[in-house]
């Protein structure tokens, strides 16, 4: 009932999308428009070209970070793990800026670069905090040291190269506009294959959650697994980010609010946290185009304002970063 109730609220939330902006178009003359098919339609052109790739780069970034934040909150048994906060985010960033600034016609190249700095920053945090004895809030500090040296590294290249093809201020904040179904298709593809490898090895994301020597036990071969775990996370967080900019703090609310609606049997997590990502970021992104209309503010500040409070709520509760009690 849960999945069938967000379905229900994703495709309404998918209508006033495409519906409400800087011109408020009624569902029926959406409805004509597509079915004609005129591109000499103004309403045909709002449509197609701005409102249809936006709302699917919501729907997308969303549902790629919340369950990339349930992937590595569970795998890294840390409840302030997410994109975000450990550095994965500021990964993907600096080699998507580095691909727009030294191959700027490689669109295709961006998702795969995103990727592998989502992933090397993530690697490089788990080798750093087993180092220091792999515990809850050394993932955190050096998620947080990871961070602060891509971020400086991203600094330096947009500094050097002013004339980078990126929106600086969107792209580090977060930001959806001018996404076009070009930059969305390729990434599109990456962020569905990881979303159905998510929901096939939610299982073993359970037996892995159990603890390493438990896991162990039960046959699992855990640096196998939790590797191959990091590897989706940073795919579904790369593949967002290189379209959507460093939207922060979606990997960090969701999965929490979801763990309260449905408990914590990841089979059934990933798919509410899929949904509940989607539907999270396509109204902040409603709410960044109508609030100030007819001025538009990146959406990656509504979601600060949003989980801002919410991870200060998270690190002075009772928890101090547990994730199961």
């Amino acid at each position: 009932m849960v999945v069938a109730l967000l379905v229900v609220l994703l495709i309404a939330g998918i209508l006033l999308s495409i519906s409400i902006g800087s011109t408020r178009i009624p569902i029926s003359e959406i409805i004509e428009a597509i079915r004609k098919g005129d591109v000499t339609s103004k309403t045909y052109r709002i449509v197609s070209f701005v409102r249809i790739p936006r709302t699917l780069a919501a729907v997308l970034a969303g549902c790629a970070l919340a369950v990339s934040g349930t992937i590595l909150q569970s795998v890294l048994n840390n409840s302030l793990a997410s994109p975000s906060i450990i550095g994965v985010n500021s990964g993907a960033g600096l080699f998507t800026v580095l691909i727009a600034a030294f191959f700027p016609a490689s669109i295709y190249y961006t998702t795969i670069a995103a990727f592998l700095g989502a992933l090397l920053a993530v690697l490089m945090v788990y080798f750093i905090a087993r180092k220091t004895g792999a515990s809850r809030m050394a993932i955190v500090l050096s998620g947080v040291a990871v961070s602060s040296f891509i971020g400086a590294i991203t600094d330096t290249v947009l500094t050097l190269k002013p004339d980078v093809s990126i929106e600086r201020t969107a792209f580090l904040i977060g930001g959806l506009s001018g996404v076009t179904m070009e930059k969305l298709g390729f990434a599109g593809i990456f962020i569905a294959i990881a979303l159905i490898l998510s929901l096939i090895l939610s299982y073993d994301m359970n037996v892995l959650a159990l603890g390493d020597e438990s896991a162990k036990s039960l046959g699992m071969k855990v640096s196998r697994i939790r590797f191959l775990f990091l590897i989706l996370a940073a795919l579904l967080s790369g593949s967002a980010i290189s379209f959507a900019g460093l939207l922060g703090f979606v990997g960090l609310i969701v999965p929490h609010v979801s763990r309260i609606i449905v408990g914590y049997d990841n089979r059934i997590l990933i798919p509410v946290s899929a949904l509940l990502g989607g539907l999270f970021t396509l109204l902040c992104d409603l709410l960044a185009r109508v609030l100030f209309a007819p001025f538009e503010i990146p959406v990656g500040i509504i979601m600060s304002f949003l989980g801002g409070p919410f991870f200060i709520y998270l690190l002075i509760s009772r928890r101090r970063g547990r994730l199961y009690d």
